[in-house]
């Protein structure tokens, strides 16, 4: 049996990857809860496999005492210094009690729990390894789908692609290869479970930062990734180099590395917009391909809000359809936009009258009626001159 067993650890250390070590602690503990569970022994046993030989021992330890009250704990300070004339009391002595028939009563009862501590070391394997690809993109083959999720087969490990990380344009069948974003690696009690998305916008940020060397080295860096997987997305970059031309740099040569995206992401629309300190510009560009008037911030409100002014021709286009552009264009910046036509700007203006205003009107107001009586003056005076003229000519008329 002790060659069987050490041929069986080399194979296995060199077939899965365990350690013999490992396998060695499990079949001791396994052991030892054999002998404990079938002799009725467990408080002092320890059981020992030789790595050389292959030969497996139970040991007994025992307290050397004054006085022995338990003999299967204790052995008395006389019969040990029979053994050796070096042993105090308080020392520990190792006393061989392994059974005859204890090879094939250990064999039973070792083998599950060596299964198990072999499963568990196996997970332990696999999530290291896969727990190093949180946060990265991996290449996977679709393996089989049911009403909850797509399960994709990562090599040693099977994935689980949830409905929430599915794209809504996309169809996913039995062997299909596809590149998946690893969300999260958790080692739980049935064993390491890994988490994939196609959906998340660091799938976006990766695949960028294989088509652009620029980002991946970091002389290109993005700031910030808003996305509606499956239509659009929005992405700004800013260079850490001034000679360097972030947007260019990452669209690429007549769009060819953006275009490698879109590809990869089923036709996704990827708008790449200049990342500015000025939180105006900033917004106006993450408007695009809208047109920017102006920006208005509403320091009252306790959200960071602002008001963009369009063109009115440009109203539709900075809204996106059902929302779409000004919403992402939130998202990437962190402020809450109003949208608003240019005419309606001026209409609002027009409309909104200050107390200067009002008095302003009132005065007028006053000035008219002040002309109405001056005009009535007028008119009596004009009226007393026509009355004067007229007792003229009758005196005329009189004299002649």
């Amino acid at each position: 049996m002790s060659k069987e067993m050490l041929s069986a650890l080399d194979a296995l250390e060199q077939e899965k990857g365990i350690k013999k070590e490992v396998v060695i602690e499990a079949l001791e503990a396994a052991l030892t809860s054999a002998y404990k569970r079938n002799y009725n022994q467990a408080q002092n046993v320890e059981v020992t496999f030789d790595q050389k030989k292959g030969d497996i021992k139970v040991y007994a330890v025992k307290e050397v005492t004054e006085e022995v009250f338990d003999s299967r704990l204790e052995v008395s300070l006389k019969d040990a210094l029979e053994i050796n004339k070096a042993y105090e009391i308080g020392d520990e002595i190792r006393f061989e009690v392994t059974p005859k028939d204890f090879g094939r009563i250990a064999a039973q009862t070792a083998k599950q729990v060596i299964m198990q501590r072999v499963r568990e070391a196996e997970r332990g394997i696999v999530y290291d390894e896969y727990s190093k690809y949180e946060n990265e993109i991996m290449q996977g083959v679709v393996e089989r789908r049911d009403n909850k999720f797509v399960y994709v087969s990562l090599g040693k490990i099977e994935a689980v692609l949830g409905k929430s990380d599915q794209m809504p344009n996309e169809r996913y069948e039995a062997h299909d290869r596809i590149k998946v974003f690893v969300t999260k690696v958790e080692n739980s009690a049935k064993g390491p479970q890994v988490f994939v998305s196609r959906t998340a916008p660091g799938m976006v940020k990766r695949l960028f930062e294989q088509e652009v060397p620029e980002i991946f080295d970091g002389t290109v860096e993005i700031v910030g990734i808003a996305r509606e997987a499956g239509d659009r997305t929005k992405i700004a970059v800013r260079s850490t180099n001034a000679d360097v031309d972030a947007v260019g740099t990452t669209v690429g040569p007549r769009g060819a590395r953006v275009q490698a995206v879109v590809n990869e992401l089923s036709g996704e629309n990827m708008d790449v917009v200049q990342w500015e300190d000025d939180a105006s510009d900033y917004i106006a560009n993450a408007l695009n391909p809208a047109q920017v008037i102006a920006v208005q911030f509403n320091d009252e409100d306790n959200e960071r809000s602002a008001t963009v002014i369009v063109p009115d021709y440009q109203l539709s286009l900075a809204i996106g359809k059902k929302g779409q552009n000004a919403r992402l264009a939130a998202k990437l910046t962190g402020f809450k936009i109003d949208i608003k036509p240019e005419s309606e700007v001026e209409f609002v203006d027009d409309e909104e009258l200050t107390a200067e205003d009002e008095e302003s009107i009132d005065e007028n107001e006053d000035t008219e009626v002040s002309d109405e009586d001056t005009t009535a003056e007028v008119d009596s005076q004009e009226e007393e001159t026509d009355d004067t003229d007229a007792k003229d000519e009758s005196t005329e008329d009189i004299q002649d």
